[in-house]
């Protein structure tokens, strides 16, 4: 079994910017825990970075808050994806490195949440990868749009439930750390 850690859209947009990330309280840190967890053991570590369409006013490219954060910026990474789409795979080389990488397992990390953490996890598994689902190293925000309104907290745990009931296996920071020390990823 050969892991990849995919870290999503851990852009300065979710710091600074127009979407400030809120839940769960240290995702960040266990983000960034969850990179060096993977670095020490040589496991391929993918970063992906989101660029918005011209036009939308979030995640312009070669702004600051398209820019990923400086601690995910100057960590190990073996390779980096620009995506315009919430999926990781839509219009990406993602899946061409995976296989000549030879993995076959995926581990998510990354912001948001419900978008395209989520969405990248179902394509994974549409695509025959086991998916593992770090729950306190993905994080969210309040969302308010022309359907209703739902916490943070709430948005988070129930696309938690969703990956667990079909997707991902959903596992704690601490959780996959000890599982990759034991296995070597």
């Amino acid at each position: 079994m050969k892991r990849a850690l995919f870290v999503i859209d851990v852009q300065n947009e979710y710091f600074d910017g127009a979407m400030p990330v809120s839940y769960p309280q240290g995702s960040f840190p266990n983000i960034l825990r969850a990179m060096d967890a993977a670095a020490s053991v040589n496991m391929p570590i993918c970063v992906i970075q989101h660029s918005a369409p011209d036009g939308q006013r979030v995640f312009q490219k070669n702004t600051h808050s398209w820019e990923l954060h400086p601690e995910v910026a100057r960590r190990q990474r073996d390779k980096l994806v620009e995506k315009r789409f919430p999926g990781s795979f839509t219009g990406t080389h993602l899946q061409q490195w995976l296989e000549s990488q030879m993995i076959d397992r995926i581990v998510i990390a990354g912001y948001m949440t419900q978008m395209c953490c989520d969405t990248t996890a179902r394509q994974a598994c549409h695509e025959g990868y086991p998916v593992e689902f770090l729950s306190d190293a993905t994080g969210t925000l309040a969302c308010h749009n022309a359907a209703g309104s739902v916490s943070a907290e709430q948005l988070h745990t129930t696309i938690l439930v969703v990956q667990a009931s079909r997707f991902s296996e959903v596992l704690t920071t601490d959780q996959w750390i000890a599982r990759i020390k034991e296995t070597k990823s």
